[in-house]
């Protein structure tokens, strides 16, 4: 997850774009650089390791000057995150940069093509080997945006980029394919940006790029075009936001911008780390050893909340995939029993900030006892990060809304890839299991975004429900700590009082609940051909119909084409068709929604619940 942004127009370049890459400083701060052109046509660059203010320093010390230029803040995929890592990058002429955000998947494939034509690469990124794919089609004497257009189609994977060359002066060339790309526009100057903040001070006509589409930006005008050339008329818009709405993306409230934002946090937590060739998962933060992955007897999950339930979920993943036993503890009631821990054991501690005082806490008291620790957060360099063996990071960028919703899809997706990891290390899959997985792991962004454009039902849902005063959700296997977490948000945010409870458990008690006043939420989603996922399916099946049977108002939750348990229920909720073990991550977005519909409905602040806070760093 990287910013972009850039200018051409009249005015010094290098203020316009060092307060964009303020703006977008949250999508990454391991490194950013700027790239200016003067008017002499001389490209010069500026790159810091670390935080904005190194750049600012460096170019403190060393000055730019120029009319337009791009810049860029980095969260790092590949490469270390180190100053020669940094963006922008140039190819060997010196004549073409580029800024990135995304992956190109084969770029290790182009790099072996272009290096057979005397290319010399000098960072460790894939970024660095788009520009030297456009230098080599600049050498067909071809104009600077065909080099361009030429190049997008040999690149594999999701990329925004912006590239400048001194072959075209006054000239900045933008392309999306998968990550969101801006176009301000302005009197006789333009922007390209990562998203709106950044260029709201200079102008609020805007319009975005579309996936497949390339906009050219000159000082008199922007022209749109598809990857092969045809034109587009861009939709343009006016943004009325004021700041507070722009760092809202337009949204009402943060809790929706960030529902909104999961196909993209799931994407950026997955990338850089999964091979779809060969399935292979790469986790490089970890002072663990293949050989001590493939010795551990236990993994241990300690974490509170939302947290808890990713866990919960997580627990399944590790157990199906790398056949290990998984105990899921409350870190907050971690320490005040006499856990069995040893060096064979491996502790897994999640939490969005990192900061979390008993997840800490937990940490602590494991790794005292000899265990090795991984540590699964939002928040690079915090507590638990420092103190762990090893880190997945989830790329989900900061969460502002107090109930968690993006931070909990990535930290099961993070689990996710762990239990690929850890079941590739211990030699419980195959490689054809690892490729299938990863695909799968590889379209759910997508399936996310088609939940989401289908969201409209759930609010109109929210307005049969919003009066009522208890919920209770229901869930079997791997479904059981999606029903806790809906129960949690709806609870949170709604001030409603909801148990999520699993659904074997019904006759033990919960039955003498129901009536016609009681809205029940099942999840019964189902991963067909799969033997226990069927077997789930009919048993849970049959809970919705104990709940029919007593007047009971059913919610269920299924898979798209269900054709059982769709007759019996009052409301059907359906999600994309997916593996039982990314179910959840696919069911959990609409119980969010629902949860935020009913909560606006009742008119309490989404936002910041009270008696709640966002992280919580004492016990």
């Amino acid at each position: 997850m990287c910013g972009i942004v850039g200018y051409v127009g009249n005015k010094q370049v290098v203020p316009v774009i060092l307060d964009g890459l303020r703006k977008l400083e949250y999508r990454g701060y391991d490194s950013a650089g700027i790239a200016v052109v003067d008017e002499a046509h001389h490209l010069d660059i500026r790159r810091a390791e670390g935080k904005l203010r190194n750049l600012e320093e460096a170019i403190r010390l060393k000055p730019l000057d120029g009319t337009y230029g791009i810049g860029h803040t980095r969260w790092a995929t590949h490469g270390r995150p180190t100053e020669e890592n940094a963006h922008p990058h140039r190819d060997c002429t010196g004549r073409v940069v580029v800024v990135h955000n995304g992956i190109i998947e084969n770029y290790v494939q182009l790099k072996d093509r272009l290096r057979h034509t005397d290319h010399h690469f000098v960072t460790e990124t894939d970024t660095e080997v788009v520009a030297h794919l456009i230098e080599e089609y600049l050498k067909t004497e071809v104009s600077f945006e065909k080099a361009v257009r030429l190049c997008v189609r040999d690149l594999r994977g999701i990329f925004a980029l912006s590239i400048i060359s001194t072959d075209e002066a006054d000239t900045i060339i933008a392309v999306r394919q998968g990550p969101p790309v801006v176009i301000g526009l302005g009197d006789g100057e333009y922007f390209v940006a990562s998203d709106v903040p950044p260029i709201l001070q200079h102008t609020r006509d805007v319009f975005f790029l579309g996936d497949g589409e390339i906009a050219i930006l000159t000082k008199d005008a922007v022209r749109v075009t598809d990857f092969d050339g045809n034109g587009v008329e861009p939709v343009q818009q006016r943004i009325t936001w004021d700041p507070i709405m722009a760092e809202k993306g337009g949204f009402k409230h943060f809790m929706l911008k960030e529902i909104y934002e999961q196909p993209r946090a799931v994407r950026d937590t997955v990338q850089g780390r999964v091979s779809l060739d060969t399935g292979r998962v790469y986790l490089d933060e970890m002072n663990i050893t293949p050989q001590e992955f493939k010795q551990f007897d236990r993994v241990m999950i300690a974490a509170c909340g939302t947290s808890w339930h990713a866990g919960l979920a997580g627990k399944y993943m590790l157990e199906q995939l790398a056949r290990v036993p998984v105990e899921v503890d409350y870190a907050s009631e971690f320490r005040y029993r006499d856990p069995v821990i040893n060096e064979r054991t491996l502790l897994v501690v999640i939490s969005q900030s990192g900061e979390t005082a008993d997840t800490i806490a937990a940490l602590r008291e494991a790794k005292e006892r000899g265990a090795k620790s991984l540590a699964i957060c939002n928040v690079q360099g915090s507590m638990i990060t420092r103190e762990s063996d090893g880190t997945i990071l989830t790329h989900a960028g900061p969460e502002i809304g107090v109930a968690s919703t993006k931070a909990f899809t990535s930290q099961m997706v993070a689990l996710y890839l762990f239990a690929l990891h850890l079941g590739q290390a211990r030699g419980t899959l195959t490689a054809e299991q690892a490729r299938d997985h990863a695909q799968q792991l590889a379209e759910l962004p997508v399936k996310i975004e088609r939940l989401l454009s289908e969201s409209d039902e759930l609010e109109e849902l929210a307005k049969e429900l919003f009066r009522s005063t208890d919920f209770l959700y229901l869930g079997r296997g791997i479904n059981f700590p999606v029903a806790l977490e809906g129960a949690l948000k709806l609870k949170e945010i709604s001030y409603i009082h909801a148990e999520g409870y699993p659904a074997g458990e019904m006759k033990h008690g919960p039955n003498a609940l129901i009536d016609e006043r009681l809205p029940v939420v099942v999840i019964n989603t189902r991963e067909e051909g799969d033997k226990s996922s069927e077997l789930r399916y009919e048993k849970t099946h049959s809970n919705i119909v104990e709940v029919k049977a007593r007047e009971g108002q059913v919610i269920a939750v299924l898979t798209e084409g269900d054709q059982m348990s769709s007759t019996v229920s009052d409301h059907i909720i359906e999600i994309p068709a997916s593996s039982d073990l990314l179910s959840p991550i696919l069911a959990v977005i609409p119980l969010q929604l629902l949860a935020y519909h009913i909560a606006v409905r009742r008119g309490c602040d989404v936002d910041q619940p009270r008696n709640l806070a966002k992280s919580v760093t004492v016990e």
